[in-house]
């Protein structure tokens, strides 16, 4: 553990980071974990309980249009990828390293995420089950362009977001469907993302043709996710900034405010609606506001009010993000069973049936956590 500083603050990262993404990028691993509680399951016991109605809604993904919190975590990893992009590479300029290795670092950490993101899809089937919709292998393939756009003008930036969102757009209401309704460019069933899916997927080998994806989701939302990076970037651009930090939080609430509301407002009018599983630009907007403002609010509390201490717990999650990540997809199921093993059956009916769930999945979020505890405490940080 590192010692005090002067202050008497005990820091809750390594010299040179900033607690503020580590600490948000944990919130979102607590969030994702959240889903092994199964609390819409909880709450199918209390039908009558708006409280247990809300709290099932943002614990499930929605089916199709709008979000929920949930459905926020993947738009908060792709956009602290971008935002913690630039301090790594400053970290590498400082050790002397040429812009062409840290390219090629680049080129094999966005292969490795696809290649992590494909074997996590095909786990439990009988072969490598090529995939691409993971969210691992949705940042990996746009890691190169974020990578590329980091070296470039803010202005570049901005112009690069505002391009791909529009020509995102195109895409999909150019594409002919078999309605005339505008917003069947946006259906799960006949999207141009589906098609192209539909000849791209079916070039690796497969036990039978890919015809859908259960989820929705498609190969080239990651060109969404392009763009939600592209806005942890320019939050980046913000925070290594000499602006005093009270100012770097409020540029970050207005952006996220207009995000959110430009979002709405291509929804309302029926340009474009909010779907997380095709990443459109009004979902880009919109969860990329909502990314604005939690990244706001973690540097309200730490590099504003100085309060760092209570993103302890938050911090050892973030330290070690992807680990979590893919232990939470791989083990879930053993750590349950090894509960049951050694305590008991019934262990986690302690508090009725009824919160069965919630008990089990409880119990597996502790344990993970521990495990990334121990590994924050003896310094163990697993990146690509």
């Amino acid at each position: 553990m590192t010692s005090p500083d002067e202050r008497g603050r005990t820091p809750t990262a390594p010299p040179g980071r900033l607690v503020s993404l580590d600490a948000y990028r944990g919130f979102v691993i607590l969030v994702m974990l959240t889903q092994l509680l199964i609390l819409s399951l909880v709450a199918e016991s209390f039908p009558a309980s708006l409280v247990w109605r809300t709290i099932a809604f943002h614990a499930e993904h929605v089916s199709w249009a709008g979000a929920g919190l949930i459905d926020l975590v993947q738009p908060s990893f792709s956009f602290l990828v971008g935002a913690a992009l630039p301090f790594s590479i400053a970290g590498r300029q400082l050790r002397g390293q040429s812009r062409t290795r840290m390219a090629l670092h680049a080129l094999w950490r966005s292969m490795v995420l696809v290649c992590l993101g494909v074997f996590l899809c095909s786990v439990g089937n009988t072969q490598t089950y090529w995939s691409f919709h993971d969210t691992l292998c949705q940042i990996g393939l746009g890691y190169p362009f974020l990578f590329l756009l980091d070296f470039c003008r803010p202005r570049t930036q901005w112009l690069a977001l505002v391009v791909i969102l529009v020509g995102y757009w195109a895409a999909f209401t150019l594409y002919p469907t078999p309605s005339f309704d505008f917003a069947s460019h946006w259906t799960k069933d006949a999207n141009i993302g589906l098609s192209l899916d539909r000849w791209f997927l079916n070039l690796f080998p497969r036990q039978s043709p890919f015809t859908t994806n259960r989820a929705g989701i498609v190969t080239i939302g990651f060109v969404g996710r392009l763009a939600t990076m592209i806005l942890g970037l320019i939050a980046a651009g913000w925070l290594r900034n000499t602006w005093p930090a009270g100012k770097k939080v409020q540029w970050m609430v207005v952006t996220g405010l207009v995000g959110i509301a430009a979002g709405e407002a291509l929804e309302w009018f029926g340009l474009c609606p909010i779907v997380w599983r095709l990443w459109t630009p009004s979902w880009t907007l919109y969860s990329g506001g909502w990314c604005f403002l939690f990244l706001a609010g973690f540097c309200l509390f730490t590099d504003v009010w100085k309060l760092q201490r209570w993103t302890f717990p938050f911090v050892v999650l973030g330290m070690n993000a992807i680990t979590i990540y893919c232990l939470k997809h791989l083990i879930d199921g053993f750590i349950r069973g090894s509960i049951r093993t050694h305590l008991g059956e019934n262990v986690f009916k302690v508090l009725g049936e009824v919160y069965e769930p919630l008990m089990s999945g409880g119990a597996t979020i502790v344990v993970l956590w521990l495990i990334a505890l121990w590994m924050y405490q003896r310094r163990v940080f697993l990146r690509v």
